[in-house]
C-alpha cells in the first residue's frame, strides 16, 4: 500500500511516499519561502524519482494540524485537490501524534511540542503501553502551564519538535529529543 504523505503545518515542509512500512523517499525543506510555492514541485520533483505517479498512490496522508493556519490550508487544500483529481482518499494525521510516533518505544512522558508563538505551544502527551496512547488532551498552553501538567506523572517527560528551539530556557534541565 503506497501513500502519499504531506505535512506543511510548520517552518518546515515535508513530503513522502511510504510503502507500508518503509519509506521509498522524503522530501523536507526549511527553505524560508511561502509552501504554497514549494509543495508542489517537491511532490512532483520526489515522484519523478521514485519513477511513481499519483495514480499508483493508494492514499494521500495530509497532516491536520496543529500547526500554522496558513500552512494547514495550503496543505489539506493541495491534499484535497490531488485526491479529487486522482480518485484516492485522503487520511488526516494529527500533527502532534505523528511528532510523538518517533519516540514510540520510550519509557517516558513523550511531549511533542510546537511552537505557537508567544510561549505558547501546541502539545499533547504520550506513553508508550504496548502501543503508543495519547494520555492528555490536545493543548494550546503556555511552556509553564505545560510544565505543571506534567508533575501528576510518575515518568520523566522528554520533549521533541521545533517548540524546543524557540523554549529552550523554559525547558532546560529536561531531556530533548
Amino acid at each position: 500500500m503506497k501513500i502519499l504523505g504531506i505535512d506543511t503545518t510548520g517552518v518546515v515542509a515535508s513530503v513522502a511516499v511510504v510503502d507500508e512500512n518503509i519509506t521509498i523517499c522524503e522530501f523536507t525543506t526549511n527553505f524560508q519561502k511561502n509552501h504554497s510555492v514549494v509543495l508542489m514541485p517537491l511532490i512532483e520533483e520526489m515522484l519523478h524519482k521514485v519513477e511513481l505517479t499519483l495514480s499508483d498512490m493508494d492514499y494521500i496522508a495530509c497532516s491536520q494540524g496543529p500547526g500554522s493556519f496558513t500552512g494547514l490550508r495550503i496543505g489539506v487544500a493541495t491534499a484535497k485537490g490531488l485526491a479529487h483529481g486522482a480518485g484516492k482518499k485522503i487520511v488526516p494525521v494529527p500533527t502532534l501524534d505523528a511528532l510523538a510516533y518517533n519516540l514510540c518505544s520510550n519509557n517516558r512522558i513523550i511531549v511533542p511540542i510546537m511552537d505557537a508563538r508567544r510561549n505558547q505551544v501546541y502539545t499533547a502527551f504520550y506513553k508508550f503501553e504496548k502501543k503508543l496512547v495519547r494520555v492528555s488532551e490536545y493543548y494550546a498552553s503556555d511552556i509553564t502551564e505545560v510544565l505543571e501538567m506534567l508533575k501528576k506523572f510518575d515518568e520523566p517527560p522528554i520533549f521533541l519538535g521545533d517548540g524546543i528551539l524557540t523554549l529552550k530556557e523554559s525547558i532546560k534541565g529536561f531531556e530533548l529529543a
